[in-house]
């Protein structure tokens, strides 16, 4: 085993069970910090985001240099707007600095997305998906400390079995440690732990936990931040509360925090992820909460957590839950027709064979044929599937609908932000909700649970993936 002159203390608390939490930095918090290793007894790490308010934002290892060194550090790393050299460079200088914690994440919508056009789609923004990262991190340095983001708050059959499937992906990939996006259905994180365990899942998942004051729900709101649930009962109670006395509103919102932490780990989460309770007075609030209910049993934290929300029906703190939705004839056709095209034109021996003899012609290293054969192939399929012209297509992996049409263009699975099968852009249905719809209905959920689809490297695109896919053969 290669000996390493430093070791992840995070690492060391997932394997031993230390409960811990995570406290979230974000770029305007960078002059504040962490006033102690530890939060109410427990041990702290600081949880560096990666642009958050705005796409400019310094990057996690700029704000690393900004804390202390006695603190242990993960780094988060968001795929927005960057290609695969762009992860190698982030893991190559986050190695000599000796950071191992990485959490890695899709992105949510880049702020200033670009959405390209026709003429030239290199043009568009991309996504560099969490699943692909995990895989390079680890071919990179097996001894990086890798998190995902899963988000077990959904309420469509459809977008809840895609979320699934794509967790089981980054868990295959490699995954060390799982962190859940920010919800406060507890329902949903049980679901989460009970998941694990009927799969024989021993990765260790933590919860994501923020004092939810109302200026941050409607804030959240108001601006539709992706993924999010914030009903309309949670967000009456809390503005109820602030009207009434501002002072026992905010400690209110403590205590629910609090609550929500010690109901996690009854639960058995890891740890938390706590976000914006960077500063010391926040923290100071959170822990006379948390030292108030320390003793507290499940049922006890679970009584008082209902009573706090003024939970009667059970479902206040949900979205209702959409009615399954079949795969309609169309897509079950359109998916068989496709299919068989493909064995027939691509998987066939005969068709590797002689795809093999003339693609393999040096005739196709011409520009203007190379230029002929794109727009050819684009022709041929854009109408029918919306390609665009990525150079490595990968129909067959994803049931034939083409992750190009994903607005982040993500391949291995849904982001975190879809909202009832709606994608996070708001303009269309998720892709991902389509294709576990129509998986589980062709009984092909296998594919999106375990196949890992490679990132397209940029070089890549703009070229034919039909002369890719013969030449590789």
């Amino acid at each position: 085993m290669l000996y390493l002159p430093f070791m992840s203390i995070f690492s060391d608390y997932l394997d031993s069970q230390q409960f811990c939490f995570l406290v979230e930095f974000i770029a305007s918090s960078k002059k504040s910090q962490i006033q102690s290793a530890h939060l109410a007894g427990f041990p702290v790490i600081a949880a560096i985001a990666d642009r958050v308010h705005s796409d400019e934002d310094l990057s996690p290892l700029q704000l690393a240099a900004e804390l202390s060194e006695n603190i242990e550090k993960m780094l988060h790393f968001s795929g927005k707007d960057r290609d695969i050299k762009d992860l190698n460079a982030f893991l190559q200088k986050a190695w000599q600095e000796k950071y191992l914690n990485i959490l890695m994440l899709s992105g949510d919508k880049l702020k200033k997305h670009r959405f390209g056009n026709k003429q030239n789609a290199l043009l568009r923004t991309r996504y560099l998906e969490s699943v692909n990262a995990v895989t390079a991190a680890k071919a990179t340095h097996s001894e990086f400390n890798i998190g995902v983001a899963f988000n077990p708050f959904k309420y469509a059959d459809a977008e809840k079995s895609a979320q699934y499937f794509k967790l089981e992906k980054k868990i295959k990939a490699g995954a060390d440690y799982i962190i859940t996006q920010l919800g406060y259905d507890l329902d949903a994180l049980q679901q989460a732990k009970d998941f694990l365990k009927e799969h024989q899942y021993t990765t260790p998942i933590l919860a994501c936990v923020m004092p939810l004051t109302y200026r941050r729900a409607k804030f959240m709101l108001d601006n539709k931040v992706a993924g999010v649930v914030i009903t309309s009962h949670m967000l009456k109670i809390l503005q109820q509360e602030y009207r009434l006395d501002p002072g026992f509103a905010e400690k209110m919102v403590y205590e629910r925090a609090a609550l929500q932490i010690y109901i996690a780990k009854h639960l058995g989460y890891a740890g938390i992820h706590l976000s914006a309770c960077h500063q010391a007075d926040q923290q100071q609030k959170l822990i006379l909460a948390l030292d108030k209910f320390r003793c507290l049993t499940l049922n006890q934290c679970l009584k008082l957590w209902e009573e706090l929300w003024q939970i009667q029906q059970g479902d206040e703190l949900k979205y209702p839950v959409l009615q399954p939705v079949e795969a309609s004839s169309g897509q079950i056709a359109k998916y068989k027709s496709m299919h068989a095209m493909h064995d027939l034109f691509f998987s066939s021996k005969i068709a590797k064979g002689v795809g093999g003899l003339v693609f393999n012609s040096k005739l196709w290293n011409k520009p203007k044929v190379a230029d002929a054969l794109l727009k050819t192939e684009f022709i041929s399929k854009h109408r029918v599937v919306g390609c665009e012209s990525c150079g490595q297509c990968r129909l067959g992996e994803t049931l034939y609908i083409c992750p190009e049409t994903c607005p982040k263009g993500l391949a291995n699975g849904p982001c975190g932000g879809t909202t009832l099968d709606r994608c996070e852009f708001g303009d269309r249905e998720c892709i991902h909700s389509v294709k576990a719809r129509l998986a589980k209905q062709l009984d092909e959920t296998k594919m999106l649970r375990f196949e890992i689809i490679p990132t397209v490297p940029i070089e890549v695109r703009q070229t034919s993936s039909w002369k890719n896919w013969f030449s590789n053969e």
